[in-house]
């Protein structure tokens, strides 16, 4: 949800979508939470934007004696099988049933049309090696001139090569898509082979804002940016038709409620908001589909589905306990944006970066970690957008599955604290996440307009820093009020990536990436940890996080 301070149209729905909702406790909410959703956009300090002193590269990396350390703990986490120190946790954990062997380190995407690589590589047979007594001594000592000849061969061949190479490469790129319908057709083809995946849609909250969560009042097949009240905001971007103009193929339902129900009712109205999004997908069956997994996704992009996904916006939907947050995964919901615009007793949000500039304490307390690991237990993605830079670090020195941001941009483009800054990225790298840009022109441009080639910049710039491997779109439609020129709506990703082609730097395969196989290599990662500690028989973190104002007393019996 990405709402700048002091936008009007925001603020006079929001209190409508308050009101609204199941039972009393909607009508609760409305009261209580004012102009709805805001989020506030401020400048990262300097001071909270160091390099990292201890980067993420193994857990046991960050401990001086970390076999000491790991006994002491007796760590009951298994460890995924990649990205340890092998050498210290096995004198540590002599016993250990994982085996580095018995659990392959890539995940092939096998049943996804063309994608022959295993996450991103291309896995090419080794060289063929020349037998050392190939060749005589004979051959040696030739000196004809056809062994001369045969000698300048390979020159003469190289020189032909080189001189053919520069006639055709002004004609081979002539050959390339040339006019922009032409790259829209490649764009095209791609996404019928690839699903379009964007990590982050309000439309879910517009549904309570505009009509209450009462479905039969919105005709989601139909145009509405016609149907009032949608027509008349500008927080209005999604529809069916747009989605299918757009070539969506995967799309992340943001499950959000305002950071005002925090210890109140927040539980209540995230199960309202989850229900919300199942019943969207049951009631446009012909469209959408409901999934939970790689597989399901895979397959919804075969039947020419849009698959439907949950994610839950904030951790103070939770109301510190993870038995919501298993329930929440019970009822599909995909990943957890650890905080929204405000901060939880376990963890800190972008917002308060402003006001602790000294940053000095933790990004997650013990309770935080507990989470991280439950969603890494859970196969649940971890989300590290709203949250404030020690956080991010905090998280990725905790988890052992990739990790998302499912919409922020670069902090080096655009100096906001809901952006990532480069040291945090080259982690994310190392990581093996992903993080998907926004189409909020606050976070683009730092102001209220911004242009496509703004957002490609974006994209650019972590693609040079984390790698193509580490970047998505996450576009954080009908949550914005301002959007760039030219991604007015959902309707208009072709157009993003097929300006993208004009870049010469820019293949077939990375645009792939981008759109979607970034987010499913990651997707598939987290559920191979989960289901390794699944084997492991690691059992459910049940670590308690009472709130200050809890009104539970437990007697003794």
């Amino acid at each position: 949800m990405h709402h700048a301070g002091g936008a009007g149209g925001g603020g006079g729905g929001g209190g409508g979508g308050g009101g609204g909702g199941g039972g009393g406790g909607g009508g609760g909410g409305g009261a209580g939470y004012g102009s709805g959703p805001q989020e506030r956009v401020h400048q990262a300090p300097r001071s909270v934007q160091p390099d990292l002193k201890c980067p993420y590269e193994t857990y046991q990396a960050q401990i001086p004696d970390c076999c000491a350390a790991a006994v002491a703990a007796q760590d009951p986490y298994p460890r995924p099988p990649s990205g340890y120190d092998a050498r210290c946790y096995d004198e540590c954990h002599p016993r250990t049933p994982y085996q580095e062997e018995s659990y392959p380190q890539t995940t092939c995407l096998t049943e996804l049309p063309d994608v022959a690589p295993c996450n991103g590589t291309v896995r090419l047979p080794p060289p063929c090696e020349e037998s050392p007594s190939s060749g005589s001594s004979k051959d040696r000592r030739d000196e004809s001139p056809r062994r001369r000849c045969r000698l300048l061969a390979p020159v003469l061949l190289l020189v032909a090569v080189l001189l053919l190479g520069g006639l055709c490469v002004p004609f081979l790129l002539q050959s390339a898509p040339a006019t922009h319908q032409q790259r829209l057709d490649v764009i095209r083809r791609i996404l019928t082979e690839v699903p379009l995946i964007d990590g982050h849609n309000d439309l879910p909250w517009n549904v309570r804002k505009f009509v209450h969560n009462q479905l039969g009042e919105v005709n989601l097949s139909s145009d509405l940016g016609r149907v009032d009240p949608w027509a008349r905001s500008d927080w209005s971007h999604t529809d069916i038709p747009r989605l299918r103009a757009g070539l969506v193929g995967a799309q992340f339902w943001s499950a959000y409620v305002p950071c005002g129900a925090a210890q109140l009712n927040a539980v209540q109205l995230s199960l309202e908001q989850i229900d919300v999004i199942r019943r969207l997908a049951e009631m446009n069956a012909q469209h959408l589909t409901l999934v939970t997994s790689v597989k399901g996704l895979i397959e919804a992009h075969r039947e020419g589905k849009i698959a439907s996904l949950i994610g839950v916006e904030g951790g103070h939907s939770l109301g510190n306990s993870l038995g919501v947050l298993r329930t929440f995964y019970g009822l599909g919901a995909r990943y957890l944006t650890l905080t929204h615009a405000c901060d939880t007793s376990w963890a800190v949000c972008s917002v308060g970066e402003t006001n602790n500039t000294q940053d000095s304490t933790p990004g997650l307390s013990e309770f935080g970690k507990a989470v991280v690991r439950e969603l890494n237990r859970l196969g649940m993605l971890v989300d590290l957008s709203h949250v404030s830079t020690r956080t991010m670090r905090a998280a990725l020195q905790t988890t052992r599955a990739p990790v998302i941001f499912s919409h922020s941009a670069a902090r080096a483009l655009c100096n906001s604290t809901r952006n990532v800054p480069d040291d945090v990225l080259r982690n994310l790298a190392k990581n093996g996440g992903v993080a998907m840009v926004p189409f909020y022109t606050y976070f683009i441009t730092c102001n209220s307009t911004a242009t496509i080639k703004d957002v490609i910049a974006h994209i650019n710039h972590i693609r040079k820093v984390a790698g193509i491997d580490h970047v998505g779109i996450g576009a954080g439609f009908d949550g914005i009020n301002f959007t760039p020129t030219g991604l007015e709506d959902v309707s208009r990703y072709p157009q993003l990536l097929a300006t993208l082609l004009e870049d010469p730097t820019w293949t077939e395969n990375d645009i792939k990436k981008l759109a979607g196989l970034n987010l499913l290599r990651v997707f598939a990662k987290v559920e191979q940890v989960r289901d390794e500690w699944h084997r492991a028989a690691v059992l459910p973190v049940e670590k308690i996080s009472p709130p200050d104002n809890s009104a539970c007393v437990y007697g003794a019996s």
